[in-house]
């Protein structure tokens, strides 16, 4: 579902997570499977609970790294590095660019 080479980006860029300090809990999960589960979900439309078991992530762990990733400002990140590397590659076509410049509401009466 997510193919190495987007892996490739994605891993370094993710928050490392470690073993309570108390103990307990649960096995420390690999973060490409969490990534992979958290794709899964937010590309099939599943609810996080219908997470399938084939994935080995329970779907609180793979919402709670979801959480924390966006709240990380991961999913900026790796837009970036999409981009950065898409243009080492000469593979972005800049002509097709469209920027919004709608950024400022307009006020009543002000033309």
């Amino acid at each position: 579902m997510v193919p190495d080479e987007l892996c490739s980006l994605v891993v370094p860029l993710l928050l490392s997570f470690t073993s309570r300090p108390q103990g307990g809990g649960t096995a420390p999960v690999d973060g490409r499977a969490v990534f992979t589960a958290v794709v899964y979900v937010l590309t099939s439309g599943c609810a996080w609970r219908h997470l399938p078991e084939t994935f080995c992530v329970s779907p609180s762990t793979a919402h709670r790294r979801f959480s924390v990733w966006t709240k990380g400002g991961l999913w900026r990140r790796l837009h970036q590095a999409v981009l950065d590397e898409l243009g080492a590659r000469g593979e972005v076509d800049w002509t097709s660019v469209i920027v919004d410049a709608a950024s400022i509401r307009a006020t009543r009466g002000d033309r």
